[in-house]
């Protein structure tokens, strides 16, 4: 029986914080019993406390993580239907297959893919998570894991429908914490003693929902917390409004069999790798846990990747460089000195086109929080009274010799401002965009 608000906050430290992001102790409360909030969101409840509430406090998509060391990455964990209702809060995975019907090639190709396809984007490595890897031959699956786990640090999942395969595959990858795939309703028994066997989390698949929840109930019964769920549907319609219906049961229904993260297969919906890439984009919004493709490819795998990280980034918080001197290409006390805001977009493309132009500078960024500078100077954040102090208390003056500051061509207007709050400096308008930074400090900066 799912515990009441009060209830919940019976247990709670109550002391009205803060600290969980909600004003009162009773208000968190019944968000938790509401399932809007997780109860570890307050720092300060007891672990046992955490333990008793068990069930009722976990909320309706359980957390699941997937893999072990620096690709270790956890899905589920969701609250709600919508991100506008809250910030969606673990990004799903993304991999590739491998199969033993491929060549010893093909499957180095894979292998290579998930090393090499990597992208740094506003200061974030972005790269798929896992690697499927299948077979129903125990020791052609085991070799398969084992080269996966020598030659790259991806996090696996083991697919078959032989549990002696799943063993012997787990056997050889035991240290990533692989994720077995499936248990069915005609070897749940068995797989689930392979699962705790290694505490590793299992897919649960059925051919249709209600067998699905058939099988997460009997794993759930067998001691397993740690599964995700595959419908069993390989057409993008079906497959899509099953996992609506997943989500929507779970949270909406509190149907505790279904609250779990899905796994979807885009490319056993289609041969055709730019509709593969096309559903991959409907399961990263709706709402996949696992995505697996069939080959990591960079014109597929990119956008997806760059889509995740806008979905899963809070629309609320942008992302923000942290204030400070940035010292770029080994600048000395002659280099010159920009200013910018700290959103973080626009300081790694002013500071790539620095770097890229081999120009040593001094570049400070302004907290403007996390706003661009455009929209920060017209709510009144990147001004001369706000830059004027920044530029003082960050030590600009100890390291260069001159005093010029250029400031972004966008915000002329505050230059007089700025002279006049800056006795001593020679306040100078760049140009309005970061790709004409260069050719702007050659021609201007002596």
């Amino acid at each position: 029986m799912a515990l009441s608000g009060l209830d919940i906050y019976k247990k709670l430290p109550r002391t009205n914080c803060g600290d969980c992001q909600v004003p009162t102790c009773m208000a968190f409360a019944m968000k938790v019993a509401a399932g809007q909030a997780e109860i570890t969101a307050c720092p300060h409840v007891d672990k046992k406390v955490v333990a008793e509430l068990g069930e009722a406090a976990a909320p309706p998509i359980r957390t699941v993580e997937i893999g072990a060391g620096d690709w270790a990455f956890k899905v589920g964990g969701e609250l709600v239907l919508c991100r506008h209702e809250k910030t969606f809060i673990n990004p799903c995975g993304i991999g590739g297959m491998i199969t033993d019907k491929m060549s010893d090639a093909e499957v180095d190709a894979q292998i290579d893919a998930i090393k090499r396809l990597q992208y740094e984007r506003i200061g974030l490595m972005l790269h798929a998570n896992l690697l499927a890897v299948k077979s129903d031959d125990p020791a052609k699956l085991s070799a398969l894991a084992k080269k996966v786990m020598d030659n790259s640090p991806a996090c696996i999942m083991l697919m078959s429908e032989n549990p002696e395969a799943l063993k012997s595959g787990l056997e050889a990858s035991k240290a990533r914490k692989p994720v077995l795939y499936a248990a069915t309703k005609a070897n749940a028994d068995k797989v689930a003693e392979i699962a705790k066997s290694g505490g590793v989390p299992v897919v649960a698949r059925g051919n249709g929902l209600e067998e699905v929840a058939e099988v997460t109930k009997k794993l759930a019964d067998a001691g397993l917390k740690d599964l995700l769920i595959d419908s069993g549907s390989r057409t993008i319609k079906q497959a899509f409004a099953d996992n609506v219906h997943i989500r929507r049961t779970a949270i909406k229904k509190s149907f505790r069999p279904l609250g779990y993260p899905t796994v979807v297969f885009p490319g056993e919906m289609t041969q055709d790798p730019a509709m593969e890439a096309i559903y991959g984009a409907i399961f990263v919004a709706k709402y996949g846990g696992l995505v697996i493709l069939n080959k990591l490819r960079g014109e597929v795998l990119f956008p997806l990747l760059v889509e995740r990280l806008n979905v899963y980034t809070d629309p609320q918080r942008p992302m923000a460089q942290s204030p400070g001197i940035y010292p770029i290409n080994n600048p000395d006390d002659n280099s010159p000195f920009l200013v910018t805001s700290n959103f973080s977009l626009t300081y790694f493309i002013v500071s790539g086109e620095l770097e890229s132009g081999r120009q040593p500078s001094w570049l400070l960024v302004v907290n403007t929080e996390g706003l661009s500078v455009l929209t920060a100077w017209a709510a009144g954040k990147f001004s001369a009274d706000v830059l004027a102090p920044a530029v003082k208390k960050s030590g600009i003056e100890e390291k260069i010799k001159h005093r010029k500051m250029i400031i972004p061509g966008v915000v002329a207007s505050i230059s007089g401002e700025l002279e006049d709050e800056m006795k001593g400096w020679e306040i100078i308008i760049g140009p309005r965009e970061a790709a004409h930074i260069i050719p702007f400090l050659k021609e201007r900066w002596r």
